[in-house]
Protein backbone atom coordinates (compact mmCIF):
# COMPACT_ATOMS: atom_id res chain seq x y z
CA UNK A 1 0.00 0.00 0.00
CA UNK A 2 1.33 3.49 -0.76
CA UNK A 3 2.76 5.48 2.21
CA UNK A 4 -0.23 7.47 3.16
CA UNK A 5 1.58 9.96 5.56
CA UNK A 6 3.14 12.24 3.93
CA UNK A 7 1.73 15.68 3.87
CA UNK A 8 1.81 16.13 0.40
CA UNK A 9 -0.11 13.44 -0.31
CA UNK A 10 -2.42 13.92 2.61
CA UNK A 11 -3.08 17.45 1.14
CA UNK A 12 -4.25 15.98 -2.27
CA UNK A 13 -6.92 13.68 -0.48
CA UNK A 14 -8.32 16.34 1.61
CA UNK A 15 -8.43 18.39 -1.84
CA UNK A 16 -10.31 15.44 -4.03
CA UNK A 17 -12.83 14.70 -0.72
CA UNK A 18 -13.32 18.85 -0.44
CA UNK A 19 -14.06 18.54 -4.15
CA UNK A 20 -16.14 15.27 -4.13
CA UNK A 21 -18.07 17.03 -1.39
CA UNK A 22 -18.85 20.40 -3.40
CA UNK A 23 -19.92 18.34 -6.65
CA UNK A 24 -22.65 16.29 -4.52
CA UNK A 25 -23.54 19.81 -2.61
CA UNK A 26 -24.18 21.19 -6.48
CA UNK A 27 -25.98 18.37 -7.73
CA UNK A 28 -28.32 17.92 -4.78
CA UNK A 29 -29.19 21.78 -5.27
CA UNK A 30 -31.57 20.08 -8.11
CA UNK A 31 -34.55 20.10 -5.85
CA UNK A 32 -36.07 18.06 -8.82
CA UNK A 33 -34.75 15.33 -7.19
CA UNK A 34 -37.69 12.80 -6.65
CA UNK A 35 -36.38 11.62 -2.71
CA UNK A 36 -37.51 15.57 -2.39
CA UNK A 37 -40.59 15.34 -3.80
CA UNK A 38 -41.57 11.95 -2.15
CA UNK A 39 -43.41 11.91 1.20
CA UNK A 40 -41.46 9.19 2.81
CA UNK A 41 -39.67 8.42 6.19
CA UNK A 42 -36.33 7.59 6.47
CA UNK A 43 -37.74 4.11 7.83
CA UNK A 44 -39.82 3.51 4.59
CA UNK A 45 -37.34 4.47 2.28
CA UNK A 46 -34.77 1.92 4.37
CA UNK A 47 -37.52 -0.74 3.30
CA UNK A 48 -37.97 0.02 -0.16
CA UNK A 49 -33.84 0.00 -0.66
CA UNK A 50 -34.03 -3.29 0.76
CA UNK A 51 -36.54 -4.89 -1.04
CA UNK A 52 -34.90 -3.02 -4.24
CA UNK A 53 -31.26 -5.07 -2.95
CA UNK A 54 -33.36 -8.20 -2.04
CA UNK A 55 -36.51 -8.85 -4.06
CA UNK A 56 -39.31 -10.44 -2.32
CA UNK A 57 -38.52 -11.45 1.14
CA UNK A 58 -40.74 -13.00 3.98
CA UNK A 59 -41.93 -10.28 6.88
CA UNK A 60 -39.39 -12.12 9.74
CA UNK A 61 -36.53 -11.27 6.89
CA UNK A 62 -37.00 -7.66 6.30
CA UNK A 63 -38.02 -7.52 10.18
CA UNK A 64 -34.15 -9.17 10.89
CA UNK A 65 -32.60 -6.95 8.13
CA UNK A 66 -33.79 -3.81 10.28
CA UNK A 67 -33.27 -4.95 13.34
CA UNK A 68 -37.15 -4.10 14.09
CA UNK A 69 -39.18 -6.43 15.53
CA UNK A 70 -42.70 -8.16 13.48
CA UNK A 71 -45.35 -5.87 14.41
CA UNK A 72 -43.70 -2.41 14.14
CA UNK A 73 -42.83 -3.65 10.71
CA UNK A 74 -46.82 -4.74 9.96
CA UNK A 75 -47.71 -0.82 10.44
CA UNK A 76 -44.62 0.21 8.47
CA UNK A 77 -45.73 -2.09 5.35
CA UNK A 78 -49.23 -1.31 5.81
CA UNK A 79 -48.46 2.23 5.14
CA UNK A 80 -46.21 1.40 2.40
CA UNK A 81 -49.10 -0.70 0.71
CA UNK A 82 -51.75 2.07 0.74
CA UNK A 83 -49.53 4.31 -0.97
CA UNK A 84 -48.95 1.08 -3.82
CA UNK A 85 -45.28 0.81 -3.56
CA UNK A 86 -45.18 -2.64 -1.78
CA UNK A 87 -47.27 -5.25 -2.08
CA UNK A 88 -47.93 -8.74 0.05
CA UNK A 89 -48.52 -12.25 -1.34
CA UNK A 90 -48.94 -15.43 0.22
CA UNK A 91 -45.34 -17.68 -0.75
CA UNK A 92 -45.83 -20.72 -2.89
CA UNK A 93 -44.04 -22.70 -0.57
CA UNK A 94 -45.62 -22.13 2.74
CA UNK A 95 -49.01 -20.41 2.87
CA UNK A 96 -48.25 -19.58 6.40
CA UNK A 97 -45.23 -16.83 4.97
CA UNK A 98 -46.20 -13.95 4.04
CA UNK A 99 -43.57 -12.35 1.24
CA UNK A 100 -43.38 -8.89 0.27
CA UNK A 101 -42.17 -6.38 -2.68
CA UNK A 102 -42.03 -3.59 -4.66
CA UNK A 103 -44.79 -2.50 -6.93
CA UNK A 104 -44.05 -1.08 -9.95
CA UNK A 105 -44.60 1.89 -8.82
CA UNK A 106 -42.03 1.06 -5.64
CA UNK A 107 -39.48 0.09 -8.29
CA UNK A 108 -39.87 2.79 -10.30
CA UNK A 109 -39.74 5.34 -7.30
CA UNK A 110 -36.60 3.50 -5.83
CA UNK A 111 -35.22 3.42 -8.92
CA UNK A 112 -35.43 7.32 -10.05
CA UNK A 113 -34.22 7.89 -6.37
CA UNK A 114 -31.28 5.46 -6.49
CA UNK A 115 -30.62 7.33 -10.08
CA UNK A 116 -31.05 10.58 -9.23
CA UNK A 117 -28.45 13.46 -10.50
CA UNK A 118 -27.25 10.82 -13.50
CA UNK A 119 -28.93 13.52 -16.20
CA UNK A 120 -26.85 16.65 -14.63
CA UNK A 121 -23.57 14.30 -14.01
CA UNK A 122 -24.01 13.27 -17.71
CA UNK A 123 -25.25 17.08 -18.47
CA UNK A 124 -21.80 18.20 -16.88
CA UNK A 125 -19.67 15.38 -18.36
CA UNK A 126 -20.41 16.41 -21.73
CA UNK A 127 -19.18 19.81 -21.02
CA UNK A 128 -16.15 18.72 -20.64
CA UNK A 129 -13.33 18.04 -23.91
CA UNK A 130 -12.56 14.62 -24.82
CA UNK A 131 -8.78 14.79 -22.97
CA UNK A 132 -10.84 15.98 -20.01
CA UNK A 133 -13.15 12.92 -20.04
CA UNK A 134 -10.41 10.58 -20.38
CA UNK A 135 -8.60 11.84 -17.42
CA UNK A 136 -11.61 11.67 -15.67
CA UNK A 137 -12.13 7.93 -17.36
CA UNK A 138 -8.77 6.85 -15.71
CA UNK A 139 -8.81 8.41 -12.49
CA UNK A 140 -12.42 6.58 -11.83
CA UNK A 141 -10.69 3.24 -12.94
CA UNK A 142 -7.84 3.68 -10.12
CA UNK A 143 -10.52 4.59 -7.53
CA UNK A 144 -11.99 1.63 -8.70
CA UNK A 145 -9.41 -0.36 -8.79
CA UNK A 146 -8.44 0.74 -5.17
CA UNK A 147 -11.83 -0.61 -3.76
CA UNK A 148 -11.95 -3.53 -5.39
CA UNK A 149 -8.76 -4.39 -3.72
CA UNK A 150 -9.51 -3.35 -0.33
CA UNK A 151 -12.67 -5.59 -0.59
CA UNK A 152 -10.25 -8.53 -0.95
Amino acid sequence: MADESSPGKARLIADIMGAQKRLQDLIAEDRADPLFSSHLTLSQLKILMLLARHGSVSGSELAGMLGIGAATLTGMIDRLVVQDLVARAEDPHDRRVRRIALTRAGRDLIGSIFNAGEARMRTLLSRLSAEELDLIAQATTLIIKAAESSEA
